[in-house]
């Protein structure tokens, strides 16, 4: 059984930094896409960062850009958050994900499977 553990997130100020950390057990994630989404109240989950797990390839979405940097350790197989220069509108609940892909990184929620029980992230003005 696949368990997507996550910590990190909290309180920031605007233009503050915060990681978030998600730790797969229960199977190597050699052929999973592992993605951030993000949840804003009354909002539809939002792709945010995804990228695979052997393939190393990376998808941001714009508003990610420039700003965050996902990256993963094999040696622990825990995937990374760096969220940088934060605003109010990254103010949501963050979720990382796990699906099965040969290579590319889907951004529709519904492709994911395996869901972390999510972390809130929140910035103030």
């Amino acid at each position: 059984q696949v368990q997507l553990i996550q910590s990190g997130g909290g309180v920031v100020q605007t233009g503050g930094s915060l990681e978030l950390s998600c730790a797969i057990y229960g199977r190597t994630p050699g052929n999973f896409a592992m993605v951030w989404f993000r949840q804003a109240p009354g909002k539809d989950y939002e792709f945010v960062s995804g990228m695979h797990w052997t393939h190393n390839n990376i998808q941001y979405a714009d508003a990610a850009k420039g700003r965050f940097t996902i990256s993963r350790s094999t040696a622990t197989n825990t995937l990374y958050l760096q969220m940088n220069s934060l605003i109010p509108e990254d103010t949501a609940v963050y979720y990382c994900a796990a699906g099965d892909t040969n290579y590319d990184i889907a951004t529709e929620s519904f492709f994911y499977g395996h869901w972390g029980k999510g972390t809130q992230v929140t910035v103030a003005s």
